[in-house]
């Protein structure tokens, strides 16, 4: 992988390089068969810790699953819904038997009671903290809108648990060229409070394959112990 651009003060750090060699090795790695294999509504329910895991954290309806089907080029391995909250469980999916992808529960919008909403935040706390075989989050921010406070919420969380994050910009087709140059830029400017947060930016659009190779290139040097 080449390193990415270094930032200056008029550009924030944004993954923008990728030899051909690290594109490949993503887009051979997420070719692979990858299946839904567990759902777990309680940690006691978790699946075997046997292989690195990347969980993917972000706002309900900030575009998840869509970003894990495009990742894997499947149209529905993982549910997607305009209706926010519906993922109310950590999904797990094998990706060729060399990584795991975990879907998290989203927050800040579902439509549940305060008790359950609570108890979500409380399995995701207990995840991040004790799961041995969690290598990095994704925390996904949609474009349109920026850091929320919600955002500030989960990166706190994962400094707390030293769980190392990139975050990842959604839905970037949606948003003007000026726009979303300030998302960057004010994403980088936060992203400076938070000690576990790697200073490199992915943006993406599952809609049109914008960043999917850069950010599979990325996975797979984790997965394969590059990083």
């Amino acid at each position: 992988m080449t390193s990415p651009v270094t930032p200056t003060p008029d550009t924030p750090s944004i993954v923008s390089g990728f030899d051909e060699a690290a594109l490949e090795a993503g887009r051979l790695l997420f070719a692979k068969e990858c299946d839904f294999v567990w759902g777990a509504n309680a940690l006691n329910q978790l699946p075997e810790a046997d292989l690195p895991e990347v969980a993917f954290a972000g706002r309900s309806n900030v575009g998840k699953s869509s970003l894990v089907n495009a990742l894997t080029g499947r149209k529905t391995l993982a549910r997607t819904s305009n209706t926010p909250g519906r993922t109310q469980q950590l999904n797990f999916f094998n990706l060729g038997n060399r990584l795991k992808l975990v879907d998290m529960p989203g927050y800040g919008y579902a439509k549940e009671s305060k008790e359950k909403v609570e108890a979500w935040n409380d399995m995701v706390r207990r995840f991040l903290r004790g799961r041995v075989t969690l290598r990095r989050a994704l925390v996904l921010i949609d474009s349109r809108h920026g850091m929320k406070p919600h955002d500030h919420e989960i990166m706190d969380m994962l400094d707390r648990t030293a769980v190392p994050y990139v975050v990842v910009l959604t839905k970037a087709d949606k948003v003007k060229a000026a726009d979303l140059d300030r998302i960057r830029r004010e994403t980088q400017v936060g992203l400076k409070k938070h000690p576990a947060a790697f200073p490199d930016i992915h943006v993406t659009s599952s809609e049109k394959g914008t960043g999917i190779a850069e950010l599979r290139a990325s996975l797979a040097a984790l997965a394969l112990g590059a990083e």
